[in-house]
């Protein structure tokens, strides 16, 4: 009996494992967006023993399964691997998808040194190395490494990046995927980013790029987060650089963690303390920083959808060169056509007026879904806020009072589809809408620079790229743009009437106060974009890339409006309300080759601007506050003709050499004179040695010589009180060329992983060679900085 019961468990138990493992498991493996089978696939089961491939068709089958809970891995080359839990219960159906475009897993990878924002125009990245020796330094020094950008200066602290000849509001700053607003039209406002932050960064050259705005009419930085790895895992970097020259430096750090879910968290700050600069025989006095930027990062990308909230802080305050500052006009035609500034105090970490603060706040959230054979849909919001105080040199109760109070408040929505379920093309469409209001602080008892306005913005665009085969590839796209401003201005009956606005802006006057109006001038500008091109691999290492770009750009409340001293630019500056939009038409061209061995780039390019808004020199003013040049707006026809052009060779797995030139000429075509603020012609050479099995030693040395700039528009006369009569005011001829050295090297460690510390040294002006750039506001007044040692010691962990 014993016996008997022990034979007919063991029966029912083959009866009942009979019945339950004979379910088949039918499945098909689809690419997500276009619904197309994927031959090939590789399915496995999970715990098992058990792998089978996909058919043409997509579809694959398991046999003589147990029912209950099964975890499939599904793989395909370029594609993510994707697992999925499936319940069997008798004969069950399951259909994968997979996501097979290379391009989404720059989402999950880290990008290298290849365009992704534009297949057909010019654009170049910073490589990561590039960017962690420029920490500590500005967004526009570390991009003049890229051939084709130079910067405007205001001192060695102020860098605004300058991209084939053009600046200010005609670049774009991509923050995050964040249009950046932050006052850029001012010449010595510097954007408000830390480089720390973002370790993807790349230039667009132009207006290719019509997905980020149609007013790029010098081009598009875009700066981005390294991409989060779906892993669990936690990790970071903290990097400290010291430098000589400030007798300061800069600390970093940064910390992420993720999860294989694919969500994460991220935090990152910085600090940064220098105190005067020097140039090679004398302090610039009162050009000490103290800056410092905090973001915060939360999110979560799956598949099929994702969010992602944003927070940055960035603060700064900035000293202003002393002797930048002038008493009288006779003064200022001393200081100008002088070569040492009238005011050399000793060191110090001390910011004394005249100085500016800033502050701005970035916040965004972002939503994407993707849709099964369709597409892909976006939606962000974002809010900036912008404060700005620019502080002279006032005496009595006025002294700590800022002489200029200006807050940009900024709301953004956008959104956008993108089509890619058909093989081989893709459309992009999108819209945006923006409202931004201005408050300028009447409680300085300075007159403002710029009014209290609101600005509203609606753009629509749509950008396709088709490819004809795997060496040809086209794109175009177009964009419109609706920008409105509505503003409250004051004028002096004197200026209202001198510039002529009683004759053509009389009923925009809403009220008269005797000695000035009040005015509410309203301005609709309707703006059309488009941008063609095409894409050419020769081979798998010669590359062809034409591109036309038609842009507009509406004029900023700058070039409209300003009216009076900008503090911290030391000039007065006077805009005109008869601007219109520029209309820029632009060819370039770019030829490359990149091998292992050796590799080159070859970027001519033309860039016609009609109705181009120039800022210069008029004449000079003498106010209660001082004496300074008076800078008016003016629109004009231009063209800019120029050339970028680089070459490396790798001479052995130790050696690599790389060579930089750039070229542009700016000329007002209707008056036949050179443009102001044209980059003089540069020429970049380095040599780089490496010694891996030496701790990953590196040496290199750079050279860079600036040729001089003889194409410049005529100086201006003044009046010399002192003498009773017009001087000629030295304000627009360029200095001489100069030559520079610069050494870097470093070496790498292992602490508690691979290689996980890096210790670097670098100079830049090695010999301390006295120079002025031409792109420097203060060469009126003062050599560039000398020499600066950098020390530098990165932890990665």
């Amino acid at each position: 009996m014993k016996y008997s019961l022990i034979l007919l468990i063991v029966l029912m138990g083959i009866s009942v494992n009979a019945q339950d493992c004979n379910s088949i498991l039918v499945g098909e493996v689809y690419d997500f967006h276009d619904n197309r089978p994927l031959d090939g696939a590789t399915i496995s089961i999970s715990g098992m023993d058990r792998t089978t491939l996909s058919k043409e068709d997509g579809k694959f089958s398991f046999r003589n399964l147990c029912n209950g809970v099964l975890e499939l891995e599904v793989s395909h080359p370029s594609c993510t691997t994707k697992f999925v839990l499936i319940s069997i219960n008798g004969d069950t159906f399951e259909k994968i998808l997979l996501e097979h475009h290379l391009e989404e897993l720059k989402e999950v990878k880290v990008v290298g040194n290849t365009p992704k924002n534009t297949n057909s125009g010019q654009e170049e990245q910073l490589s990561l190395k590039d960017i962690e020796r420029s920490s500590g330094n500005s967004l526009g020094d570390a991009l003049k490494k890229i051939a084709g950008v130079s910067t405007l200066n205001t001192g060695g602290n102020i860098v605004k990046p300058v991209i084939q000849g053009l600046n200010g509001s005609r670049i774009l700053i991509l923050n995050n995927n964040v249009r950046m607003q932050d006052m850029e039209w001012g010449d010595e406002h510097a954007p408000n980013v830390d480089i720390n932050a973002n370790q993807g960064i790349s230039v667009i050259k132009g207006a290719a790029a019509l997905k980020y705005g149609g007013d790029a009419v010098g081009g598009v930085i875009v700066l981005d987060p390294l991409p989060i790895v779906r892993k669990d895992t936690l990790f970071g970097k903290t990097q400290m650089s010291l430098f000589s020259n400030g007798r300061g430096g800069n600390i970093t750090s940064t910390l992420t963690k993720s999860y294989n879910s694919g969500l994460f968290i991220k935090a990152q700050g910085s600090y940064k303390l220098l105190g005067d600069l020097e140039a090679p025989d004398y302090v610039l006095s009162n050009t000490g920083i103290r800056q410092m930027g905090v973001s915060f990062n939360v999110g979560k990308r799956d598949f099929e959808q994702g969010w992602e909230a944003y927070y940055s802080f960035f603060d700064t305050e900035i000293g202003i060169l002393r002797a930048s500052h002038i008493g009288n006009v006779d003064d200022l035609i001393q200081s100008i056509n002088n070569e040492r500034p009238n005011v050399i105090n000793d060191f110090t970490y001390d910011i004394a007026r005249p100085n500016q603060e800033v502050s701005h706040h970035l916040a965004k959230l972002n939503y994407y879904r993707r849709i099964e054979g369709f597409g892909k849909w976006n939606v962000q919001y974002d809010f900036q806020k912008n404060r700005r105080f620019e502080y002279d040199i006032r005496v009595g109760d006025d002294a700590d009072k800022a002489s200029l109070d200006l807050q940009l408040t900024t709301h953004s929505v956008l959104t956008d589809l993108k089509f890619d379920a058909k093989e081989g093309f893709d459309l992009k469409v999108g819209v945006l809408g923006r409202y931004q209001n201005n408050f300028a602080n009447p409680d300085t008892g300075v007159r403002r620079l710029i009014p209290d306005y609101d600005k509203y913005d609606l753009g629509a665009y749509g950008i396709a790229e088709y490819h004809l085969n795997d060496s040809w590839t086209i794109d175009g796209g177009l964009r419109y743009d609706f920008n409105r401003i509505n503003a409250k201005k004051f004028y002096r009956n004197s200026r209202w009437e001198e510039r002529g606005y009683d004759q053509d802006f009389g009923e925009i006057v809403i009220e008269d106060l005797g000695t000035q109006l009040l005015t509410n001038p309203i301005f609709n500008f309707h703006n059309f974009s488009g941008s063609t091109g095409l894409n050419f691999e020769m081979d798998g290492e010669n590359l062809l890339r034409v591109n036309y770009a038609y842009s507009q750009r509406s004029p900023n409340p700058s070039e409209l409006f300003s009216d009076g001293l900008h503090h911290s630019a030391a000039r007065i500056e006077l805009g005109d309300l008869r601007i219109q939009s520029e209309k820029s038409s632009k060819i370039s061209i770019s030829l490359e080759r990149n091998s292992l061995e050796w590799g080159y780039t070859l970027a001519p390019y033309v860039n016609s601007i009609n109705d181009f808004i120039i800022l210069e020199p008029t004449g000079a003013e003498f106010t209660i506050r001082g004496a300074f040049p008076v800078w008016s707006y003016r629109q004009t026809n231009a063209s800019f003709i120029g050339i970028d052009a680089s070459i490396f060779k790798n001479w052995n797995n130790n050696i690599r050499t790389e060579h930089k030139f750039s070229w542009v000429r700016g000329t007002d075509t209707e008056t036949d004179i050179p443009l102001i603020n044209i980059p003089a012609a540069n020429l970049n050479n380095s040599i780089e040695f490496k010694i891996p099995s030496w701790n990953n030693f590196t040496f290199g040395m750079e050279s860079q010589f600036v040729f001089e700039q003889k194409r410049f528009p005529p100086n201006i006369t003044v009046f010399s009180p002192e003498q009773q009569q017009d001087v000629l005011l030295d304000i627009n001829t360029p200095p001489p060329a100069y030559h520079l050295l610069a050494f870097n090297a470093e070496t790498s460690f292992s602490l508690n992983n691979d290689k996980d510390l890096t210790v670097g040294l670098g100079a830049t002006n090695l010999l301390n060679t006295s120079y002025r750039d031409y792109l420097n506001r203060l060469r009126y007044f003062v050599d560039d900085m000398g020499r600066n040692i950098n020390l530098r010691i990165i932890y990665n962990y």
